[in-house]
């Protein structure tokens, strides 16, 4: 008898604030292209993300839809959805998770080119992109995944569509999901390109301070000892999260983003010679999400510094075996520069 695995409570995590609001923004608004959790190990990347898609609100769904097809926009090719007696079913937000193994086939699915021979009909076998679809595609040590898968993830990220071409024979499915990766540095370190490709990049630590440890491991304690109990304690609390990030999502579309923060935004990612325009982008929307979940209208500047610590980090120019990282003292320096009169 298969028995469900207790989740821990989002809301239960101590410390690591910057690596749970990176996530929560990321829910908020998929088009910040995911998170990259760097950290050493024993630092609760892996407990916030599997604990992330247990406040996220139920979604309707085509019942045994392998792309989880939504109701109101129904798949043209979907041979699993167009039968008008297809049932609707509310479901949790999934959460995929990736094996360091997986081929490039798992990944991105495959066609029966023996049964598109015999019968012209295209029989597709969806991958994990059509499983993470509409839910969060989770890839724990993703420096540790070939070049080319990591590739393959980011474009549909990026793209929100999934694409399988196999002998002449072509296939395209949504494919719009939340990326969360994490890693060890310790094991190595993503090519800048890949870095880049990912919206926000948070670095975390070990709690050094006495009391966060102790709390740590009470409710750590806590929780092996009676996981549904240790929920119920925290489930409010979840709620609450879960209605703001509801809330926050209605609220994005009307915030506004002035000009001359804009200009603001642009020059600090110049001062910081930052390759390309992702950068400034990623940082643009983020500051709007940011003002979203804080419920505003327009974007701050408390917002945009927030913004700049999540987005650029992985984006400055680095020396040979230099770690990635930002000084949050640069970020102010420049904040302080750009945001109080200067250009």
């Amino acid at each position: 008898m298969k028995t469900e695995r207790a989740i821990y409570p989002f809301t239960a995590i101590v410390g690591q604030d910057l690596m749970k609001f990176s996530l929560i923004l990321n829910v908020i608004n998929p088009t910040l292209s995911g998170v990259l959790i760097r950290g050493e190990k024993g630092t609760a990347k892996s407990t916030a993300v599997r604990a992330l898609a247990d406040i996220l609100p139920e979604i309707d769904v085509m019942k045994d839809c392998p792309f989880q097809c939504d109701p109101k926009d129904i798949l043209i090719d979907c041979p699993h959805c167009q039968s008008p007696q297809q049932n609707v079913l509310k479901c949790k937000v999934k959460i995929v998770e990736l094996p360091v193994s997986s081929t490039e086939d798992r990944v991105i699915g495959t066609i029966d080119i023996e049964q598109a021979l015999k019968s012209g009909e295209k029989r597709i076998e969806p991958g994990l992109l059509a499983q993470a679809h509409r839910g969060i595609l989770y890839v724990d040590e993703v420096n540790l995944l070939d070049d080319h898968i990591v590739d393959v993830l980011l474009d549909s990220a990026a793209m929100g569509v999934n694409k399988i071409e196999r002998e002449g024979i072509s296939f395209s499915h949504p494919a719009c999901f939340v990326l969360i990766g994490t890693m060890n540095p310790e094991e190595g370190e993503l090519r800048p390109q890949l870095l880049d490709r990912f919206g926000l990049c948070v670095n975390i630590q070990g709690l050094n301070d006495v009391n966060d440890r102790v709390e740590i491991i009470k409710r750590r304690e806590d929780f092996e000892s009676d996981p549904k109990q240790f929920k119920k304690r925290w489930q409010t609390k979840d709620d609450e999260l879960s209605k703001k990030i509801i809330l926050a999502r209605k609220f994005y579309p009307e915030v506004l983003i002035h000009d001359d923060v804009l200009r603001k935004i642009v020059s600090l990612a110049v001062e910081l010679n930052i390759d390309g325009h992702r950068g400034e982008i990623m940082m643009m929307k983020t500051a709007k999400t940011i003002a979203a979940f804080e419920q505003r209208k327009e974007v701050g500047l408390e917002d945009v510094e927030t913004a700049a610590e999540l987005c650029l980090p992985h984006r400055i120019r680095r020396k040979p075996f230099e770690s990635v990282g930002l000084d949050k003292k640069i970020i102010k320096d420049h904040m302080e520069r750009y945001f109080n009169g200067g250009e």
